[in-house]
């Protein structure tokens, strides 16, 4: 006979740590706004959010130097 609690302490258990490539597909999909239901829910549920606020910000500074140095080139062709 299975008992309830035990099924409950498992769903409460995070789930394996996330690789870099797991990582970094999340924070693209999440920036493009395509991130499934699915893939949310298993960001959600590993161990620390750190991985993913730090590779958010990185995705994002990288982005704004990206585009400061396309405008730097538009306007020096000018």
């Amino acid at each position: 006979m299975t008992d309830v609690s035990d099924t409950n302490k498992n769903s409460n258990k995070p789930g394996p740590r996330p690789g870099i490539l797991k990582i970094m597909q999340s924070v693209l999909a999440g920036a493009l706004g395509v991130q499934s239901n699915r893939r949310r829910e298993e960001d959600f549920s590993s161990h620390s959010p750190w991985p993913y606020i730090v590779a958010g910000i990185l995705f994002t500074a990288i982005f704004v130097v990206g585009l400061i140095v396309v405008v730097q080139i538009v306007l020096a062709n000018q």
